[in-house]
């Protein structure tokens, strides 16, 4: 593998995107098992659902690493960097090793049959974060699903200590079904046998399904109570207080699953104090998530809203914390509820700015504006921006006194992207 450091894996990894995503765990078993099952003894938790995955694997793993744990944690989608899927016990996996075990991914590749089934790009990856947990000798591995969970990449050959699943809602059911029980039993998916599994509230035919797989795989089942308030961004848990750095009701639950996690370790023997809980928890970051920035004199908040429960739950924190007239930046994938989301996001007199998605099937921007003014037809202004550039000229500019905050929004990808190019960020540095 000579000359990793630098081989072209920017083009390796795009090679693979056009297998796209094909759920099925044929694929990625074969892998793992010529890559010598790199997965194979390594604790994990594993995090399914619609949405608060990343910010449930972000309390565990930063709560973990602060009860002296060596902790990697696999997640998806990144923001800047590809860099952000991998982390390690505070840091991301750095440019040498990020590069190195992709290499071995493609070696691996490149033993292949002519016509034998190729992994997809997302199942190349997750399996060179088990090779980099394995070489890294991790003591657990905190893994987000990428999409559903029973035929997930995550889900093949992992060996979880707990499964947990956040929130259900409305969202890739293209792929998972189209309706919410079809959705609950493809997340289900991740129960296995005897392994305890924790919940967030759903709704109840959401867990009718989830009861039925859990009775089905002798997994007991722990559902939650979000937490409450106990002060601004704390909460009460036992006899002390933490501090919830991630802003938003939804992480009341969040963290209410992440805490259930955490105390079905303890029962099984982890060694976590909770003074360790409480360092991990003030601790956790997770970028994009409700997050508020200033540009210049402009005040933004960033906020991915990809699907209607999270436009929703955007929605109802605004209420609360920004009421008033909005400027938008929004751009979303032709793949989500585009009209719910707009829907619940815009009132009279908003402004709204549509954006395009580069590299992803993004809704075109002009039609995204039309679509806007159509469901809400009040705003006070409607533009369609050709590029970040256009964007980025609009934030440069100073702000007349009175306007309205913005809110960047509408897709994960998107959100990376104006970082990128807009602020200039780089997560994994």
């Amino acid at each position: 593998m000579g000359g990793i450091s630098t081989w072209d894996w920017p083009g390796f990894l795009e090679s693979l995107g056009h297998f796209g995503v094909d759920l099925s765990l044929d694929r990625m078993q074969v892998l793992l098992q010529r890559l010598g099952q790199p997965q194979a003894g390594i604790p994990a938790i594993h995090v399914a659902g619609t949405n608060g995955k990343g910010s449930v694997c972000a309390w565990v793993s930063h709560v973990l690493w602060a009860a002296g744990y060596r902790v990697g944690r696999y997640t998806s989608p990144h923001l800047v960097n590809w860099r952000e899927r991998i982390w390690l016990s505070g840091e991301y996996i750095s440019p040498g090793d990020w590069s190195q075990v992709l290499a071995q991914v493609r070696d691996c590749l490149q033993t292949y049959a002519p016509g034998e089934a190729s992994p997809t790009q997302f199942e190349v990856i997750t399996a060179a974060a088990w090779l980099y947990f394995c070489q890294q000798q991790v003591d657990v591995a905190v893994m987000e699903v990428g999409l559903g969970g029973r035929l997930d990449a995550t889900n093949a050959g992992i060996e979880p200590v707990v499964t947990a699943i956040t929130s259900i809602g409305w969202d890739h059911w293209q792929r998972l079904g189209n309706s919410l029980p079809q959705i609950a039993f493809e997340k289900a998916g991740i129960l296995k046998p005897g392994i305890p599994t924790v919940c967030a509230p759903q709704p109840p035919e959401v867990m009718a399904v989830i009861q039925a797989r859990a009775e089905q795989m002798g997994s007991p089942l722990r559902v939650v109570e979000p937490l409450q308030w106990s002060g601004p961004q704390a909460v009460r848990w036992r006899d002390q207080v933490l501090i919830l750095p991630l802003s938003g009701e939804v992480q009341l639950t969040n963290a209410a699953v992440a805490l259930a996690v955490l105390e079905t370790l303890q029962e099984r023997g982890w060694q976590i104090p909770e003074a360790a809980v409480a360092r991990g928890f003030a601790a956790t970051r997770w970028p994009g998530r409700l997050q508020r920035v200033q540009v210049g004199s402009r005040r933004l908040l960033l906020d991915g809203a990809h699907n209607l429960p999270a436009a929703q739950a955007l929605r109802r924190y605004l209420d609360e914390h920004q009421p008033g007239p909005l400027t938008w930046y929004m751009g979303i994938l032709t793949t989500k509820d585009v009209k719910g989301i707009l829907a619940t996001l815009l009132r009279p007199g908003d402004r709204f700015f549509a954006l395009p998605i580069f590299g992803h099937t993004g809704t075109h921007p002009e039609e995204l504006a039309h679509l806007a003014q159509i469901l809400q037809p009040h705003l006070r202004s409607v533009q369609a921006l050709p590029d970040l550039a256009a964007l980025q000229a609009q934030l440069q500019q100073p702000s007349d006194p009175g306007e309205p905050p913005a809110v960047i929004c509408g897709s994960l990808y998107l959100l990376g992207q104006v970082m990128q190019a807009c602020l200039g960020w780089d997560l994994a540095c």
